[in-house]
């Protein structure tokens, strides 16, 4: 059965290394027969979270933004894979953002069950990605009908361009391809 798969790429550089793994993704969705909706956050205008939760009771945020038509793409997918580079061992400001804007989904009736990462970072050690996976476990653990279904971490990767080859990539497309 189709499943409707969102990929958002929260990096500020189109083509760059998470860029490039989220495009793999999708890639591997689309093949599988899925519906793939990619968002590129770069290209929205999403203000800060000001902690008013007006959102619980209504189910919608305060702030007129972008950040409320991406919630809604997040609340009616089965799958959602967000793509980031890591920065100072975490995700970057943008994906953080992200979903602090989507709390409105907590006390929603959404569809997604899977949640993948994939992260790319200059840092070649592989516990450089476990502050980006602990900051978004904090986030799947307030949905008790999702999961972290998979991983795909690219290390020692600066320029943009200079993911290509990586393993990385075909797990990111494997991953993709198996949801």
């Amino acid at each position: 059965m189709s499943k409707k798969v969102l990929v958002i790429s929260t990096s500020p550089r189109k083509g760059g290394n998470s860029d490039t793994l989220a495009d793999e993704f999708a890639r591997g969705a689309r093949e599988a027969g899925n519906q793939v909706e990619k968002i590129f956050l770069a290209d929205k205008t999403i203000g800060f979270c000001k902690g008013c939760l007006t959102c619980v009771k209504t189910q919608r945020c305060i702030i007129r933004d972008d950040a409320e038509s991406v919630v809604q793409e997040m609340k009616t997918a089965d799958v959602i894979a967000f793509a980031t580079p890591v920065y100072y061992y975490g995700m970057c400001g943008q994906m953080k953002t992200m979903l602090d804007r989507s709390n409105p989904l907590f006390s929603a009736d959404y569809r997604f069950r899977d949640i993948y990462l994939l992260a790319a970072a200059a840092e070649e050690n592989e516990h450089t990605v476990d502050g980006t996976v602990t900051g978004l476990m904090g986030w799947i653990d307030c949905f008790e009908k999702a999961r972290l279904a998979g991983t795909a971490f690219a290390g020692g990767v600066t320029s943009v361009g200079q993911i290509q080859g990586r393993p990385a990539l075909k797990k990111a497309y494997e991953m993709g391809k198996s949801v």
